[in-house]
């Protein structure tokens, strides 16, 4: 193929590739804009492949444009359950909601092994308000205090993370300036109360899900698009630069 013929070809890639880029904005879904960059894609690749004489598995210039040009993998999915080790951030729930939530049941009575707002134990306050806000918990103490990430300290602590004493006997809700909510025993019903744990009688504080929503956006499939476009359009300049020059 000549010379004239590669740049031909080449400006034609780079047109077809203004106008998806022209028509990205007003795509009516994700999937046909990622349809769109799949098929500039593979378009581009062709031209490169052809302007340098290479073969699918070729390199240099072809290659390197291509391997810019690919699509990212999926982003790992986020969890809604309850997990060793791990934020919950499936629900996008933070403490402060989980504060938010636990302060309807201000009042409930307690009733040991209840989960309902005719009764709740101290386990199944806290199981009933992670349901509320879309992430699965276990039931009991001592599985609970397995759950999430440990918080190093009372003076680390954030509205929102469990507190569970030494025994594992009980779990309360930190809400933040010293206080704590709570289903406390029979006779008693959900309050707020001043924390009267210290870090001795801790065996673990527990952050089930973020303290606060992250501040930084994640990436859009629409930006990703647009970012593997320009990649594609300046390796297109760059071809036909060199292209003239020869």
């Amino acid at each position: 193929m000549s010379v004239e013929a590669v740049l031909s070809r080449i400006s034609e890639i780079r047109s077809q590739i203004d106008t998806l880029r022209g028509g990205s904005a007003a795509a009516a879904s994700s999937s046909s804009s990622a349809a769109a960059t799949s098929a500039s894609s593979s378009a581009f690749a062709d031209a490169l492949a052809t302007a340098t004489g290479s073969t699918g598995t070729g390199t240099g210039t072809a290659t390197t444009a291509a391997a810019a040009a690919a699509p990212t993998g999926s982003a790992p999915a986020t969890s809604v359950d309850g997990g060793a080790g791990t934020l919950a951030t499936g629900s996008g729930a933070t403490g402060s909601d989980v504060v938010a939530d636990a302060k309807k049941y201000l009042g409930v009575p307690y009733v040991f092994g209840g989960t309902t707002t005719a009764g709740m134990d101290c386990s199944g306050l806290v199981q009933t308000v992670f349901k509320d806000l879309g992430v699965t918990m276990p039931r009991v103490v001592p599985d609970q205090a397995k759950m999430g990430v440990e918080v190093g300290s009372l003076k680390d602590a954030q509205p929102g993370d469990l507190i569970v004493p030494k025994g594992e006997g009980h779990v309360v809700i930190y809400v933040g300036d010293g206080k704590v909510l709570h289903a406390p025993r029979p006779g008693k019903d959900v309050r707020i109360v001043d924390n009267w744990y210290s870090d001795a009688d801790i065996a673990t504080i527990r952050r089930i899900v973020p303290a606060q929503a992250s501040a930084t956006p994640a990436p859009t499939a629409t930006t990703a698009a647009s970012s593997a476009t320009d990649l594609q359009t300046a390796a297109l300049l760059s071809m036909m630069q060199s292209g003239s020059a020869a």
